[in-house]
């Protein structure tokens, strides 16, 4: 998506870790980059109406 940066993390984990695993890597990326100052800007469109008088 235009404000996103997606990365392909594939670690080995059995079955009933998947979900625990994922969202503790998905919290420590975010936690580094907060340390680190790395933010994701978001697209601004800016919108302008025109309404004709008369």
């Amino acid at each position: 998506a235009d404000s996103s940066v997606n990365f392909v993390v594939r670690p080995w984990v059995n079955t009933p870790d998947y979900w625990p695993t994922y969202w503790a890597i998905t919290e420590q990326v975010k936690l580094r980059f907060d340390e680190e100052g790395i933010s994701i800007p978001y697209p601004q469109m800016d919108v302008h109406l025109k309404r004709e008088l008369g």
